[in-house]
Formats: structure tokens, sequence, C-alpha cells
């Protein structure tokens, strides 16, 4: 399977496409899709989507039921759900800054940054909409003031729009790579070299369509930049500096060149989990202030949870 999918740093819209490859010849494209898009939908809801328009195989309308064949596009956009109504939860955030334009978050470990079809509550953006009550309408009902994200089991940084001015500015410089964005990891194996830069497109992975790899096929640049900042034997603590924001990049990239993320349960190691979740923090986070044009950068420290395992690891 190809597939070519949006950042999320680069547009609002879910604009998604795959073109067919031998191994999903004869598959239904209802449960292609329900596997293929990265989050999480019902097989019914997919249906609704097929019989409404939403998705065609070679700009043609077809039928849940429709077999695939091979070297089939399949072009899917995401609809905004109709009549939802995202409710404000007083979910405990940690606010590092905020001002009328922006506000800056420390999000917790196991917190999803914003709702998707089918979950609507337990996110930032509901504990955003409770705190905020003003935030940019860009991203559309599900993300509202949502800029970038991280992932659920990825703690740190993650800056919200309080409105649309400020969310194009933010926006803009994401996709320029002007924005600081760091993060503290803590991977297996011995990192050798000190310094380096992983300079290795992204794509998803044509044998498991939730998750991502380093390929050549329908894939987008990312650049990811390491400093090794401490090693422990068969550990290594790792600072990482995002040029892009690909989906998964640190967690694919660390994977790639034999150092994945301690805990990731997807391109980690699966026996000997030390983490609930990945061992990955966004410490720092610059930009430009959307209105006045200051640098602002913030830093948040390493979590309890990880700092405790490197402490463990240190002493050991």
């Amino acid at each position: 399977m190809n597939t070519n999918q949006t950042s999320p740093d680069e547009a609002a819209a879910e604009l998604l496409e795959w073109t067919v490859e031998e191994e999903f010849a004869g598959e239904r494209i209802d449960k292609f899709i329900t596997e293929a898009v990265e989050e999480d939908v019902s097989r019914t809801l997919v249906q609704m989507w097929v019989k409404d328009g939403h998705a065609k195989v070679n700009g043609k309308n077809v039928k849940a039921n429709y077999k695939l064949s091979l070297g089939d596009v399949i072009g899917l956009i995401v609809p905004e759900p109709q009549g939802v109504e995202l409710v404000a939860e007083p979910i405990p955030i940690e606010v590092v800054y905020e001002d009328s334009d922006v506000i800056v978050i420390n999000k917790q470990r196991g917190l999803v940054v914003h709702p998707a079809p089918g979950h609507y509550s337990g996110t930032l953006v509901n504990a955003l909409m409770h705190h905020c009550k003003d935030l940019s309408g860009i991203n559309g009902e599900l993300r509202p003031g949502i800029v970038h994200r991280i992932d659920k089991d990825t703690s740190g940084l993650i800056m919200a729009a309080k409105n649309d001015k400020a969310h194009a500015s933010l926006a803009e410089q994401l996709k320029a790579h002007t924005v600081n964005r760091k993060y503290i990891a803590l991977v297996h194996g011995n990192l050798q070299h000190d310094n380096g830069t992983i300079d290795a497109p992204i794509g998803r992975d044509s044998h498991d369509r939730k998750m991502y790899t380093v390929t050549d096929k329908n894939s987008k640049h990312a650049v990811t930049h390491f400093v090794v900042l401490e090693r422990f034997g068969d550990f290594t603590l790792v600072e990482l500096k995002l040029e892009t924001g690909r989906t998964h990049q640190i967690r694919v990239h660390m994977k790639f060149i034999g150092h994945p993320l301690v805990g990731d349960p997807m391109y980690g190691k699966s026996k000997g989990m030390l983490m609930d979740g990945q061992a990955l923090h966004a410490a720092v986070l610059g930009f430009k202030h959307p209105r006045t044009a200051e640098w602002l950068q913030f830093e948040a420290p390493i979590p309890a949870d990880m700092e405790h395992l490197i402490q463990t690891i240190r002493t050991k």
C-alpha cells in the first residue's frame, strides 16, 4: 500500500489518499479505510463516509463492499462531524504561559490532544474549552485551537491558538521550521555518536497501516537532530530537535537507527517494558509571538515517572 497523508503541522483538513498494492487487492474498501486511518474509527462510521461520497476510488463513488483492485487510488476527505457538541471538562492541566492570543501547556502523559470520531471526551481540547472559553476555529469542531500535537503518551509542551490570526501565524512558523522544538528521550542501546542528524523520509508502513516507517514510497521529508546527553551502558539519554513535524517522527527515526525509545509500545521492544508509554518528553518550545513578534521560549522539566526511571538506570 502506498499512502500519502497531510502532516498535522501543515494543514487543518483531513485529506487522505492511498494507492492499493497487491497485498490489499480483493479487500473491501470499508475494512481497508477503517484500518488505514490514524484515528480510531468504527467500521460503521466508515461505511457512512463511503455511502455519503466522502471516500472515492479513482475519483468515483463506490459502495462499502467494493473490492479493491491493484493500483486503485482511494481518496478520503474525513468529514467534520455534524451536530457534535464538545463538552468543556475540568481536566487538570498545567498552564505554562497564557495571554489573549496563545496558551502553552505542559501536557501530562496519557492525555490525548484532540477528540476523534467516537471519542469526544477526556482530551486536552476538552480541558482547554473549560479553561479558555475562546479558541481558534481554524481546525474545525474537533480541534479548536490545536496548531500541532504530540502523542498521547508523550509528555511536555504544546501550544494552542486562541484566535484565528494567532493560529495562522503559529501554523506558518511550523511550516517554515522556525519553531524551536526539543525533546528528551531515553533510548535502548549505546548510541555511539555524540551528535548527528537523521534525514530519512517517513510514510505509512505497508505491513501495518497504523504505523509509520522510513520509506521512499509516498513519504514525506523528515529531519531529526540529536545530541547525546548521557550514556548508561545499555541505554542512552538524548536530546532531539525536530526540523520537520511528521507523525511519530522521533519514534520512527530512533527505531530506524537501531535505538528505539524505552517503553514505546509500537516501535520499541515488546519485552521488558520499563515504562507505561514511551520515554519521550517535549522539553523546549520556542516561537515568535503571533501579535508582538517577541521570541518566547519555554522549558518543562522531565516528568517524575521518566526521571525516576533515568535515576534508577543511572544508579545501576
